[in-house]
C-alpha cells in the first residue's frame, strides 16, 4: 500500500495488543456474558482507539509526519488525546489478564497483589504521580537532540511513541479510575486544567518562535518546498488550540461525571437520613403504645 508505513517495530505491537485483547473479551464473555466484569461500551472504547493509534502510527499520516512539522504535531495529538483515554477507559490490564488460563490468571493476580507491586501501583497512579510523568514525558521528547535523534532512529522513535502512549494512558486512567474513585474526579478536572495549561505553553513556544526549532524540518521543507517557519506555526497552534479544546471537553465531561456523583450522594444521603427518621418515629411510636398505664 503506498505511503502505509508497515514498519515491524509498529504493526507487531499493534498487531498483538489486538489480538491479546480479542482473546481476553472473549474468555471474559464466555464465562461471564456482556454484563460480567467486561462492557460492551470498554471494548467498543478500546477498538476505537486502537484504530486511532494504528491510524496514527500506519497509515499515511506516519508517512506525512517525517515529512511535515504539522503533520507529526497531529499524529502526537492522536496518540495522546485519542487513542490513550479510550483505550485507558477499554480496561485493558482486566481484559489482557482475562486471556491466560484460570490457573495462569490467578497466579499472575497473586503476584500483581503482593505488597511491593501494590505500593509502586499504588505511587505510579496517583493524580500528581501521572500528571507528571506525562508532562516530563511530553516536554523531554521536545528538546530538539532528542527530537531530532527521534527522528534519525526508527528505534528511538517507536519509543518515543511508546512513552507517549503509555504515560498518555496512564493519566486518563488515574483520572478516570484512580484511587478516589468518582469522588476523585473534582481533583482529576484540575490536573487536565493544567496539562492543558502546559503543553498549550509548549504550543505557543512553537507558534511564536522566531525560527524554526528542529533542523530535520527544515532540510525537509527544503526538499518539498514548504515553508519550514510557517508549518512549525501550524504544529504549535494544532498543539495549542484544538488540543487545548479537547481537554476542555474531557475536563467538562469529568466535571459533569463529578457533580452527578456529589447529587447522588446528598440524594443518597438524604434518603438514608429521612430512613433513619422514619425507624427512629416508629420506634417512639411504639415505645408509647407499649407504655404501661
Amino acid at each position: 500500500m503506498t505511503h502505509w508505513d508497515l514498519h515491524p517495530l509498529v504493526v507487531v505491537p499493534l498487531l498483538v495488543t489486538a489480538a491479546w485483547y480479542v482473546s481476553g473479551v472473549a474468555r471474559a464473555w464466555c464465562r461471564g456474558g456482556r454484563t460480567g466484569s467486561v462492557s460492551a461500551w470498554s471494548v467498543v472504547s478500546f477498538a476505537v482507539g486502537w484504530s486511532a493509534a494504528a491510524a496514527a502510527l500506519v497509515s499515511p499520516v506516519a508517512w506525512l509526519s517525517e515529512i511535515l512539522f504539522s503533520v507529526h504535531m497531529t499524529q502526537h495529538t492522536l496518540l495522546m488525546l485519542v487513542a490513550a483515554p479510550l483505550m485507558a477507559f477499554g480496561q485493558p490490564l482486566l481484559v489482557f489478564l482475562w486471556a491466560f488460563r484460570r490457573d495462569h490468571r490467578e497466579r499472575i493476580a497473586g503476584s500483581v497483589r503482593s505488597r511491593r507491586i501494590l505500593i509502586v501501583w499504588h505511587h505510579l497512579t496517583s493524580p500528581l504521580s501521572a500528571f507528571l510523568l506525562q508532562a516530563i514525558a511530553l516536554w523531554i521528547w521536545h528538546l530538539p537532540s532528542l527530537y531530532e535523534a527521534a527522528l534519525a532512529s526508527d528505534g528511538v522513535h517507536a519509543f518515543q511513541h511508546l512513552s507517549f502512549l503509555l504515560t498518555a494512558s496512564l493519566f486518563w486512567w488515574a483520572m478516570v479510575h484512580g484511587r478516589y474513585g468518582r469522588q476523585g474526579y473534582g481533583l482529576a478536572v484540575v490536573y487536565v486544567f493544567l496539562t492543558a495549561v502546559h503543553s498549550g505553553a509548549l504550543g505557543a513556544l512553537l507558534t511564536v518562535a522566531p525560527s524554526p526549532v528542529y533542523p530535520y524540518y527544515v532540510r525537509q521543507s527544503a526538499a518539498w518546498h514548504v515553508d519550514a517557519l510557517g508549518d512549525q506555526q501550524l504544529a504549535g497552534l494544532l498543539m495549542w488550540i484544538p488540543a487545548g479544546v479537547i481537554f476542555i471537553v474531557l475536563g467538562l465531561a469529568l466535571f459533569a461525571a463529578w457533580m452527578g456523583e456529589a447529587e447522588r450522594r446528598v440524594r443518597f444521603g438524604a434518603t438514608d437520613a429521612y430512613a433513619d427518621e422514619r425507624t427512629s418515629s416508629r420506634r417512639h411510636s411504639i415505645a408509647r403504645t407499649t407504655r404501661p398505664t
